[in-house]
């Protein structure tokens, strides 16, 4: 039922679930900034704390079921983090003057869906590592 130690699966575990509660802060402030004007800003939103709380009981308690669920949901947060990609790297070509430098700086920051993917396969690294 519990770990016996830590090893480095748990360890990895735990900080993707710590990452995640983070990131979705940020996501939350930055989309909040943007008045949730599209309803996939909620998602991340949703997911991330939902992330976080599955890693966290899983790095405590060592149950099959939870390692499962963790399981699918890091595959939901790299598809997550992929649609989130595209949107944002959309979003930053419909700014006025397109793909340029200046829109990078000023729009949807178009790196922190790529950082949620990372997170994600991280946590996929860590299942299927043990």
């Amino acid at each position: 039922m519990n770990w016996v130690g830590w090893p480095l699966d748990r360890i990895v575990i735990l900080f993707v679930s710590l990452a995640f509660i983070v990131i979705s802060i940020q996501v939350t402030l930055f989309h909040y900034r943007q008045n949730f004007h599209h309803k996939a800003m909620w998602i991340p939103v949703i997911s991330g704390p939902i992330f976080f709380v599955v890693g966290i009981l899983l790095t405590f308690y060592n149950m099959p079921w939870l390692a499962i669920t963790f399981l699918i949901l890091m595959w939901i947060g790299v598809i997550n983090g992929m649609i989130g990609s595209y949107l944002h790297i959309r979003g930053v070509g419909l700014r006025v003057g397109g793909w340029a430098l200046r829109n990078f700086l000023i729009g949807p920051p178009a790196l922190l869906p790529a950082m949620f993917t990372a997170m994600s396969v991280l946590g996929l690294i860590a299942i299927y590592w043990r």
